[in-house]
Formats: structure tokens, C-alpha cells, sequence
């Protein structure tokens, strides 16, 4: 059972499909293999399609305490229909599993199902399946008439490795990878890469970061001198790019997840940047400040990630569409609070990973109807799309989704 990638894949798969718990804290045994991961991302990739198939071929569903056994014909009907493993290697090894659960009696129905399903590959692959939830189709299908079908597509693949270089290493000629012009510090890689192979990683030569989310330091614009937050700052990357772009600028970076904050530390630490503060506060809150105003704010609010589901395909299955309007009120208050700790001709960048108009620019607009003192600036990149307020990015290969909007404070 230890050797079984399958075994330790269908952990992974049950713990999101079954207790709900994200993917980003689940914990791998150490020597977890590269195709174990990818099981388990293709699995909850295309989790909605697979359940459709499997759950229309079983007579009746099973009882609570087989659910294991269901999640595992989803890892078998991922190998068969989207992997490129043998599909005899993976019915044969997918159905001995059962023995590992201790579910002899599993095997036959197990067995049944998949040959059913490789039978009919040919016929599953050609009909259109988004493999999203449907709360979630009927909303991009309806922010996005033109585009749904790029987004479904892009959400349904694995996203390329982006880095972004220091500029005080240079390791562009041990590494291939292509250039983003509108993103300077970008590299988005042929191939992925361990931490372990890319030159000096560990000495602070880049950080893994979406040229996406590159953009928020360019857009914030820092200046040696200025007093700049970072709120809602973990894991660091936007703390750490304002850095290396104004070494001299006082940052204060704050999150509410002390935990979270740990990352932060030792992102911080890996690069050597000696200008960042880090304090745990809550953004909706002012019991951590110290009552200096600063010159430039960087809000990188909470929000559903819809931008990102790429990176994160577990999102489909553990986002609810009741946390979206949960979202939008504590993007409202984080924003009406943080205006009141910004100087009079200060700058607020507000930035999602969220492809929703209602924690974007719906969000923006209601901010600038209820603060007559917030004048919207001209985002002017060649990214995204300029909309009603602000510049919207739906993911596609070089970006992750994304929105930025820049507010002038006036006085």
C-alpha cells in the first residue's frame, strides 16, 4: 500500500471531495511522486465531467461510507479518458486498489464501470462536457459571452511555470524560457522545473510568480522614500517584487493568517529584502496601525480565485456560489477602510485573481459612488481588457485571470 500512487492519490482526491479541505494544505508524503500530483490534479480537474460519466453508470449510488470508492472509479476514469497511461495498466491497477482499501468486494463493479467507460471513450470525448459546477457556468456564460469557451478551456489545463527574476541575479542563459514584454521580470518556462533545478533558487535568484500578478508592483509604481502597504500580502510575492523595485521604501505587509505569514518570512528571508515589516492584522480593521498615512496601498483582496482555477482545480469543487456575495461585503469593507490610512494624493491598487464583475469592476464603481474623494486612474498596459472600470485579464497561456484598478485619492 505505501508504493501505490494510486492509493496516495485517492487521499488527496478524498479530502477535497469528501471533507472539503483545500488542496494547498494538504500534506504529501515526502517522496511523493510527479504523476501522483498529476492524478490528483487531473482528477479534481475534470471532477464534474468524471462524476457525470460514473455516476450514470451505477445502478445505485453508494452508501456513505464507500464514497472512497467512487472518488477512485473518478481517478480510473480520469486515466482512461485524460491521462497517458495505458488504459489496461490503468482498469488493472485502479481495481486491485480496492484490496488496499480493504474493498475486495469493490472490485468487480469497479472493473465493470471502467470497461464501460473505455468503451465508450471515443463517444465521452466528443461530447462537450465544461466540467465545472453549474453555478459557475451560468455565471462566466453570462459575464462572458464571447470568451466562456476560452475560459472553461483554460481552467481545464495545467497553467505554465512562471518565474520572476531578481535583477540582481542573472539566469537567463541556464534557464529556457520565454519573455513577456509587458511584464519585464517574466519568464514563463518551457518546462516546469523543481525548486531544486533552477539556478541559485535558494539564494533568492526568482520567485514563482504569474506574470499576472507581476503587474501589481509595476502598477503601484513604488518610489525609494514613499511609506507603501501591502494588505492581504501572503505568501509575498507582491511584497517582495515592491521591494526589489524601491529597496528604499518603508513596507509595511499585513495578513491575518499568522500562519500564512510564516511563508511571507521566509519568502522575505530567501530573497533578502530588508525593507518589509510584517505585522498580522486584519485589513478590515485599524488596531495594527500606527496612524502614519501612507503614500501607496496595494489591496490584494480575498476573493473566489476564479481566475486562478488553473492553478487550483479544487476551487470547482470547494467554492459555493453563497460565498461570493460573503466575498464582495468584506472586499467593501476592506476597501472603505483602508481609504481612510492612504494620503491625500495617495495611490490604492485593488487587485483580484477573480474573473466575477461583482468583486470587480461592479465592486470599483460602488466604491467611487460612495467616495466622492476617489477619482479612478487609466490603467494603460497592453493586458486584459479595458472595461467600465479598470483592466480585466481572462486566463490564457502567458496569464492567469486577474483584475487591477488604480484609485487617486484626492485632496
Amino acid at each position: 500500500m505505501k508504493n501505490n500512487i494510486r492509493i496516495i492519490a485517492l487521499q488527496a482526491i478524498c479530502s477535497v471531495v469528501l471533507e472539503k479541505k483545500s488542496l494547498s494544505n494538504y500534506s504529501y508524503p515526502d517522496d511523493v511522486s510527479a504523476l501522483t500530483k498529476s492524478l490528483v490534479f487531473g482528477t479534481l480537474r475534470f471532477y464534474h465531467q468524471l462524476n457525470d460519466i460514473v455516476s450514470k453508470r451505477l445502478k445505485r449510488p453508494l452508501s456513505k461510507q464507500d464514497l472512497d470508492i467512487h472518488c477512485l472509479m473518478l481517478l480510473g476514469a480520469y486515466q482512461i479518458l485524460h491521462s497517458e497511461i495505458k488504459e489496461y495498466a490503468s482498469i488493472f491497477e485502479t481495481v486491485n486498489s480496492a484490496e488496499d482499501l480493504g474493498k475486495d468486494w469493490a472490485k468487480p463493479l469497479i472493473n465493470a464501470i471502467l470497461r464501460q467507460i473505455q468503451r465508450d471513450k471515443k463517444s465521452l470525448l466528443e461530447q462537450t462536457h465544461y466540467s465545472h459546477p453549474t453555478w459557475l457556468l451560468k455565471k462566466i456564460k453570462h459575464y462572458y459571452p464571447d470568451d466562456f469557451a476560452q475560459i472553461f478551456s483554460q481552467n481545464n489545463i495545467q497553467a505554465p511555470m512562471t518565474l520572476r527574476l531578481n535583477p540582481q541575479f542573472d539566469i537567463d542563459a541556464n534557464i529556457e524560457a520565454e519573455k513577456i514584454t509587458v511584464a519585464p521580470q517574466a519568464r514563463i518556462l518551457n518546462q516546469p522545473l523543481s525548486v531544486d533545478d533552477i539556478p541559485d533558487f535558494f539564494q533568492g535568484s526568482c520567485f514563482v510568480q504569474d506574470a499576472s500578478a507581476q503587474l501589481a508592483a509595476q502598477l503601484i509604481n513604488p518610489q525609494n522614500g514613499e511609506l507603501i502597504l501591502d494588505a492581504c500580502c501572503a505568501p509575498g510575492g507582491k511584497t517582495t517584487h515592491i521591494s526589489e523595485l524601491a529597496p528604499m521604501a518603508k513596507i509595511i505587509a499585513i495578513d491575518s493568517d499568522s500562519k500564512r505569514l510564516e511563508r511571507v518570512a521566509e519568502n522575505i528571508a530567501r530573497l533578502g529584502n530588508k525593507n518589509i515589516q510584517i505585522i498580522c492584522g486584519k485589513a478590515q480593521t485599524q488596531d495594527w496601525w500606527d496612524g502614519k498615512l501612507f503614500d501607496k496601498i496595494l489591496l490584494d483582496a480575498p476573493c473566489s480565485a476564479t481566475g486562478v482555477i488553473r492553478r487550483h482545480p479544487d476551487i470547482k469543487l470547494l467554492r459555493k456560489a453563497s460565498d461570493i456575495s460573503t466575498l464582495v461585503a468584506l472586499q467593501k469593507e476592506i476597501l472603505h477602510n483602508l481609504w481612510q490610512l492612504l494620503k491625500p494624493g495617495g495611490s490604492l491598487l485593488y487587485a483580484t485573481c477573480s474573473i466575477l464583475k461583482n468583486e470587480n469592476e461592479q465592486q470599483i464603481a460602488n466604491f467611487l459612488k460612495a467616495h466622492k474623494d476617489a477619482k479612478e486612474a487609466l490603467i494603460d498596459l497592453d493586458w486584459g481588457k479595458q472595461i467600465t472600470h479598470g483592466r480585466q485579464q481572462i486566463p490564457c497561456r502567458e496569464f492567469d485571470g486577474f483584475y487591477y484598478a488604480k484609485l487617486i485619492k484626492q485632496g
